[in-house]
């Protein structure tokens, strides 16, 4: 069964296609290019979707970020495909992600897209 994942809120959803995969995301926060904030992509752990963050979206907004929920590859909205779900693809997918958002640079990624490519995080969580 597919999984509703455009719920209504302070936000807008989109699909994109990056490395040839479908990702799902909710959008919020100023447009780029003109008067765009830092680009906040916000990701979920297992085994969750973009529906995590629906608390913080409006904040992080709301405070000038461009935000970015996604749903990882074979969670919520996205593709499923077959394989691609170690640390390294996912590192990969990220970046290619935000490629797609139109930043080179995010303010907030995964642990992994750090250490993929850690010229393109600014900051990231530490656990």
């Amino acid at each position: 069964m597919p999984v509703d994942v455009n719920r209504p809120g302070p936000w807008t959803h989109r699909n994109l296609t990056a490395r040839g995969t479908r990702f799902h995301v909710a959008l919020a926060g100023p447009e780029a290019p003109a008067g765009a904030g830092p680009l906040t992509l916000l990701v979920h752990g297992f085994p969750e979707c973009w529906w995590t963050w629906r608390h913080v979206i409006p904040a992080l907004a709301q405070a000038g970020h461009r935000v970015a929920a996604l749903d990882l590859r074979g969670f919520g909205g996205s593709d499923r495909p077959p394989s691609g779900y170690d640390l390294v693809t996912l590192a990969q997918d990220l970046a290619a992600v935000v490629r797609s958002l139109g930043t080179s640079a995010p303010w907030s990624s995964a642990r992994g897209s750090a250490v993929r490519s850690p010229g393109r995080c600014r900051a990231w969580p530490r656990t």
